[in-house]
């Protein structure tokens, strides 16, 4: 008897186990999905401590020309659906500064600029954040940038000494770029 009852339950558990796994799959699904990462990276730190702005001769203590070439990789471009990028401006000097940003293209034109004046410390930091794609300034700005020209500018003059320790001022940008990774 307990054999019998054995070799029902034998043949009986695998049938409801196969039946049980016979629900068509349904592939229609990827049509719905959105596959759109944000990826966030920082671009640009700059310090520079009182003292090097003092012995910078004139008014410019930086200046340079970096490459920027994120979008170059027309898969990526082809995909991007917004960014932002936000500024942090801390200066802890007894300097009134001045630092421009300007994005260009391949052939060296100013496609935007970003203008940023502080004053001497004490100032809160000074954040910004800008927008680019539908609610914001056009993407094409992002997209055909190949380089951003930095320069900072003391406005005061070259002798005074902030009472803060360890006077400097710090430029920081990061950017989120969301990409849309799936067609249609």
């Amino acid at each position: 008897m307990k054999m019998k009852r054995l070799l029902c339950m034998a043949l009986v558990l695998p049938l409801l186990y196969l039946s049980s796994c016979t629900e068509e799959i349904d592939t229609d699904q990827w049509d719905q999905l959105r596959v759109a990462p944000t990826l966030t990276a920082s671009i640009l730190y700059l310090e520079s401590t009182e003292t090097l702005i003092n012995a910078s001769p004139g008014n410019e203590f930086y200046a340079q020309t970096l490459g920027f070439e994120p979008f170059s990789e027309p898969y990526v471009a082809e995909r991007l659906v917004e960014g932002s990028i936000t500024y942090e401006l801390e200066n802890t000097t007894s300097k009134p500064l001045s630092i421009t940003l300007e994005y260009l293209d391949a052939d060296g034109n100013v496609l935007d600029t970003e203008l940023f004046v502080v004053p001497a410390q004490p100032t809160p930091v000074l954040v910004r954040e800008v927008n680019y794609g539908t609610t914001g300034k056009p993407l094409s700005i992002l997209l055909n940038t190949t380089e951003i020209r930095v320069s900072a500018l003391n406005l005061g003059d070259n002798s005074s000494v902030s009472p803060e320790p360890d006077p400097k001022v710090k430029f920081r940008t990061a950017a989120e770029f969301t990409i849309n990774l799936k067609e249609g």
